[in-house]
């Protein structure tokens, strides 16, 4: 994992975990359910910054090696899974 986004990646992870921390405590006081959900959303919000992170270390390094290897086939399939993935979350 190239140095600067794994660096960023571990930030994002705590930063979650606080998030998550504070996402409990609002459910177990009853918080009102729409400052409940504002925390929510925001917690996705930091996993899709996280996950764009994962992407560009994905394309900066496995993808460009794939592509150096002659596997383009390859790397093409697991974007589109990605991709489809993220498609398919039930929005």
């Amino acid at each position: 994992m190239i140095a600067d986004i794994k660096k960023r990646a571990l930030h994002r992870t705590k930063i979650l975990e606080g998030q998550m921390r504070g996402l409990e405590k609002m459910i177990e006081n009853e918080d009102y359910c729409v400052d409940i959900i504002t925390q929510s959303l925001a917690i996705q919000k930091s996993l899709r910054s996280l996950n764009k992170l994962l992407v560009e270390n994905h394309l900066r390094t496995h993808v460009s090696e794939m592509f150096a290897g002659g596997q383009e086939d390859v790397a093409v399939d697991e974007l589109l899974r990605v991709y489809e993935l993220e498609n398919n979350r039930g929005n």
